[in-house]
C-alpha cells in the first residue's frame, strides 16, 4: 500500500494507490488535520559562513565534489593528489590561474583497496592500499592518461580493520608506513600498532616505532627533522577516556604504549594490569577523547614552516554519546617541545549534535594557504590570510 500526502497551510488531500482500511485512514486523517504528525527533521546547514576562524584567517572552496577526498600530497609543479578510503580512487587537482580554486582534475585510479594515503617523490606517485603500495611513474606528464602502476610492496597485513593508511617520506628519503592495530584493542605484535619504515623501492622494510594505535597522519619537525605523529584512542572505555594523541618520535625503536598504556597514564582494562607507563614514551599532548586526530602540520606563515605550532585536523567522534572534534585544532610548543596550549584554529563542521563535514588531511600550498580535505562533504577547503 502506497499513501500519498499533498496539501500547503491548512489543508490536505489524500491520493490512494490502492484500497487504505477505513480506520487507519481515520486516525491519519486526524493526525493530520490535528497537525499531530512527526515535523520532519530541519537538513544541517552547510555553509562555509558557518566555520569560525582563528583571526586574520578566511576560508573558501578549492575544490568541490570530489568524492571521499582523504589524503593529500603536493607535487613540485603544484598538482594536488588526493586518495580516498570508501570511494576507492585517487584524484589530481590543479589550479592553474592562481585564483585558489582548481580548475582542472583528473580521475588517476579507481577500484583500488581504500587507497587513502599519497606521497609524491621524484616525479612519481606512491599510492597506499591496504596490503600493497603502489607507483605511477612521471606520472606529471601523464595525468590525463595514468601509466599502469609499478608494486612496490604487496606484503602489507591484508586486515581491512584500520587497514587504510597514510604514507609520507621523510628527511632520510625512506617511506613511512603505518599498520594500525586490527582491532579496537588487541596485541598481535609486529607489524601492527607501528610505524613501518622502508626504502623506496619497498625494501629494507623495517618497523619504526610500536605502541601506536592508528595513525593516520605525521609530518617532520622543520628543523629539527624528527617524526611527529597523530593517533586515535581506543573506543568503549567511556566518553571521556581515553584521550587521543599528538606523539613525537625522535629516534628509531620507540614505544607509545597501546594496547597496555593510553595517554599518559590511563592503564587498559585488559592489557594494563601491572603496566607502569614509565615503560614508554607518553604523548606530547593529550587530545580530546575520541576527536579522531588525522592529518597534521607545523604552521607556516610566510611559506616558512614554524617549529612551535602544529594544526592537526580532527575527523570528529562516534564513540561519544556527545560529538566532539570535526574541527582543526593548533598544538602551541615551548622552545623545548613541550605543549603549551590546545586550541581550535577552525570549527563548525559540527552544528550541535550533526556534522555537515569531517576534515581529513591538511597540506600546505606555495602561496601559504592551507587545504583541508573534508571525507563527509566531498570538498577540499582553502583556508588563508584575510590581512
Amino acid at each position: 500500500m502506497t499513501v500519498n500526502f499533498f496539501g500547503s497551510g491548512g489543508s490536505a488531500h489524500f491520493v490512494p494507490k490502492m484500497a487504505v482500511p477505513s480506520g487507519l485512514f481515520m486516525s491519519l486523517l486526524v493526525l493530520l488535520l490535528t497537525g499531530c504528525l512527526p515535523e520532519p527533521k530541519a537538513p544541517v546547514e552547510t555553509s562555509i559562513d558557518l566555520i569560525n576562524l582563528s583571526d586574520g584567517y578566511e576560508i573558501s572552496v578549492f575544490a568541490d565534489s570530489v568524492e571521499n577526498a582523504r589524503s593529500m600530497d603536493l607535487s613540485p609543479s603544484g598538482t594536488v593528489y588526493v586518495g580516498t578510503r570508501s570511494a576507492g580512487k585517487v584524484h589530481a587537482l590543479r589550479d592553474t590561474d592562481g585564483d585558489g580554486v582548481a580548475d582542472e582534475r583528473y580521475l588517476l585510479a579507481e577500484d583500488l583497496q581504500m587507497p587513502n594515503g599519497v606521497a609524491f617523490r621524484d616525479g612519481s606517485l606512491f599510492v597506499a592500499e591496504v596490503s600493497r603500495i603502489l607507483r605511477y611513474d612521471d606520472i606529471e606528464n601523464q595525468l590525463d592518461n595514468p601509466p599502469d602502476p609499478v608494486v612496490v610492496t604487496e606484503d602489507l597485513p591484508t586486515d581491512r580493520h584500520h587497514g587504510w593508511k597514510y604514507i609520507a617520506f621523510g628527511p632520510d628519503d625512506k617511506l613511512y608506513v603505518p599498520v594500525g592495530a586490527p582491532c579496537n584493542v588487541c596485541d598481535r605484535g609486529d607489524p601492527y600498532a607501528a610505524i613501518l619504515r622502508m626504502n623506496p623501492d619497498g625494501s629494507d622494510q623495517e618497523v619504526f616505532a610500536r605502541g601506536v594505535r592508528n595513525t593516520v597522519g605525521f609530518t617532520w619537525h622543520p628543523e629539527t627533522g624528527d617524526l611527529w605523529f597523530t593517533d586515535n584512542g581506543r573506543d568503549n572505555m567511556g566518553d571521556n577516556i581515553p584521550p587521543c594523541e599528538l606523539n613525537h618520535a625522535p629516534e628509531a625503536g620507540m614505544d607509545f604504549g597501546f594496547p597496555h598504556i593510553h595517554g599518559i597514564d590511563i592503564p587498559d582494562p585488559e592489557f594494563g594490569e601491572g603496566v607502569t607507563g614509565e615503560r614508554f614514551t607518553p604523548p606530547v599532548q593529550e587530545l580530546g577523547p575520541h576527536v579522531a586526530p588525522l592529518g597534521m602540520e607545523f604552521m607556516q606563515e610566510d611559506g616558512v614552516a614554524l617549529p612551535d605550532r602544529i594544526l592537526i585536523a580532527e575527523h570528529g567522534s562516534w564513540n561519544r554519546s556527545e560529538k566532539i572534534g570535526y574541527r582543526v585544532t593548533q598544538v602551541t610548543l615551548d622552545s623545548t617541545g613541550n605543549a603549551v596550549s590546545y586550541e581550535p584554529f577552525a570549527e563548525g563542521w559540527l552544528q550541535g549534535e550533526e556534522s555537515w563535514g569531517r576534515p581529513v588531511d591538511l597540506e600546505y600550498l606555495p602561496d601559504g594557504s592551507l587545504l583541508v580535505s573534508d571525507d563527509a562533504g566531498n570538498r577540499i577547503y582553502r583556508i588563508a590570510r584575510s590581512d
